[in-house]
């Protein structure tokens, strides 16, 4: 109610400070406690101070007695406490804001001391690591130098050890000089001495030793003559009783007859027993492998002998992985032959031709297996070799393999090393005479043997053996298909056979071994049957490398890989070499071409 008093009723916007009115103002008692008071200004406003306004408390009584009488008094009063309540709790609110401002201050002061103390322990950790490294720094430059000082006195207790080893060798070795020149020394001395103790004793028993030879030599002369009389003597007395007595005569020209004629038989009957012994008792030197019995190979390995003899007929495409028409077209020769020996016909004569490691030494042994014959493998590197005894091993070759009662199935593998064209100037003299005596040994069809032909580059064949040939199958290198049934085939026999045999070092990890076949299918194109069989013996032989035995994927495609660029790397090779052999003959028929132009 103050704005019934004529004062102004805005609240402070602040606590007020009431100190001041806490105490009366000094002097207020009458006195000064300092003895001597204030001065005039200060009294007057003091009195000033505690002066009352009479006029505005008659003005706010006026207004009260007014407002009484009014009718509406109650209700100015009750909406003055009203908004007086609401300007303490705007007061209060104040306050409360003041007091959390305070608070605020405060944990904004906390987290400033805060940021300062982790920066002072951070600007200490960072000088605690430099005075550190700086410390591991000094410690290494000494260790260093340690070393060096180290490795320095090293050098030179060697380069000290290196002058006295030197000096010692040095000392020995003129030694050793000098105990060489005086035995020398000695030993021509011994030798002077010797020599002349000899010529000395020489000189004085020369005429005795010129006696001692007359008298050896008179002696012998003696001995011959009497030799050559008794021995004319006694040859002639006999020739004289033989002319005159004819039964002896005869008798002894009969004795001498029959003597040349026994030894000249049993020479020759020698001879045609260890050729007959030799046809069928053992095996031609040509012949690398056979499965023909033979009585030498069984003493030298019985159990294969047996193994052989107890073997059946099989398939002859059985492990054999090829291309669908190519396997159809081997069939189909495979049954021929077969019915051909059991129908006792005359066999054909067979090429097969195409890059190495396809399968066809393989066939080969299947086909005679399957057809009921005997197989014997020749090399045809092993012929050029033998020179002028060649054509003797041909013929050996043929009168063994004709002499077979269940016949022979003839392969001869890289048959282009002793096959190519007469007219080459490659080829020898001996090599001719040894092309020649197979051609006259392969003129007819046999109903004994069966002629089966491998070769890597049969355009070299002389056009006679080509002649010879009644059919040519070529063995191309597997395609995708053949190249998964290859892998699926080798990782079977080389990886899980022996894995669930149980008696192995062998364990095969946890994978999809499928999809991984399919995979390395696409990744071997161009590789040969020989080199995925070589991958599957590589599989093998890291698991036995490893620790465990465990096969993993990653050993099986890292050895993949490997085989890829092994293969990539022989490749290369080839066509290097080919590119050198194409150099080198163009570069020797340029000079005839030059010479023929010269003649012209």
């Amino acid at each position: 109610m103050s704005w019934l008093f004529g004062i102004r009723s805005d609240p402070p916007s602040a606590p007020a400070d009431f100190s001041q009115f806490a105490q009366p103002p000094a002097g207020a008692d009458g006195g000064s406690s300092g003895g001597g008071g204030g001065s005039k200004d200060d009294e007057k406003r003091r009195m000033e101070a505690y002066r009352f306004d009479s006029a505005a408390l008659e003005r706010a009584a006026q207004a009260a007695r007014e407002l009484e009488k009014s009718k509406h008094a109650k209700e100015a009063l009750e909406l003055t406490k009203l908004q007086e309540a609401t300007r303490q709790a705007e007061f209060a609110a104040k306050v409360k804001e003041y007091d959390v401002h305070i608070e605020q201050s405060k944990i904004q002061q906390k987290q400033i001391e805060g940021e300062e103390k982790r920066k002072s322990l951070q600007e200490e950790t960072k000088q605690h690591q430099m005075r550190a490294q700086y410390q591991d720094q000094l410690a290494r430059k000494r260790y260093d130098d340690q070393l060096l000082q180290q490795q320095r006195m090293n050098e030179e207790n060697l380069r000290r050890q290196e002058e006295s080893v030197a000096k010692q060798e040095a000392m020995r070795k003129e030694t050793i000089a000098q105990e060489l020149e005086m035995r020398s020394k000695l030993e021509m001395s011994k030798i002077e001495a010797e020599l002349r103790n000899k010529a000395k004793i020489d000189r004085e028993n020369h005429d005795l030793n010129l006696e001692k030879i007359r008298l050896k030599a008179a002696e012998q002369r003696q001995t011959v003559l009497e030799s050559i009389k008794t021995a004319g003597s006694v040859l002639g007395s006999g020739a004289k009783i033989l002319l005159e007595d004819w039964d002896k005569m005869l008798a002894a020209a009969g004795g001498l007859t029959l003597i040349a004629a026994g030894v000249y038989t049993a020479r020759s009957a020698t001879g045609v027993a260890a050729r007959y012994i030799e046809a069928r008792l053992g095996k031609p030197s040509l012949v690398r492998e056979t499965s023909r019995f033979s009585f030498l190979e069984s003493l030298k390995h019985p159990i294969n002998t047996v193994k052989s003899i107890r073997s059946k007929s099989s398939d002859a495409l059985s492990g054999v992985i090829l291309a669908p028409t190519l396997e159809e077209r081997l069939r189909d020769i495979a049954i021929a032959t077969k019915n051909t020996k059991r129908n006792r016909g005359m066999f054909r004569n067979i090429l097969m031709h195409g890059p190495p490691g396809t399968g066809k030494t393989m066939f080969a042994k299947k086909l005679a297996t399957h057809s009921g014959m005997d197989y014997a493998i020749l090399t045809g590197g092993d012929v050029a070799p033998m020179g002028k005894d060649g054509v003797t091993a041909i013929h050996k070759v043929f009168d063994w393999a004709s002499s077979s009662r269940r016949g022979l199935l003839l392969f001869v593998d890289e048959a282009d090393a002793f096959l190519r064209k007469r007219s080459s100037e490659h080829i020898s003299e001996n090599l001719r005479a040894t092309l020649n005596a197979f051609l006259y040994r392969t003129g007819e069809q046999s109903d004994k043997f069966m002629l089966v032909l491998a070769s890597n580059t049969p355009e070299q064949f002389d056009w006679a053996v080509n002649d010879r040939l009644d059919e040519m199958v070529e063995f191309d290198l597997p395609g995708l298909e053949e190249r998964e049934r290859l892998i699926r085939l080798y990782f079977d026999k080389f990886v899980l056979q022996p894995a669930t045999a149980g008696h192995k070092r062998l364990k095969v990890d946890q994978f999809d071994y499928s999809s991984i076949c399919s995979e390395m299918a696409k990744l071997t194109e161009g590789m040969s049957g020989r080199e995925i069989a070589k991958l599957g013996v590589a599989w093998q032989a890291a698991a036995y490398a490893s620790e465990d035995g465990v096969l993993t994927q990653k050993m099986v495609m890292s050895r993949c890989h490997d085989a890829v660029k092994q293969h990539q790397q022989k490749v290369m090779w080839q066509s290097e070499q080919e590119k050198k052999e194409a150099r080198s003959i163009s570069s020797s028929s340029q000079p005839s071409t030059k010479s023929k132009v010269g003649k012209s």
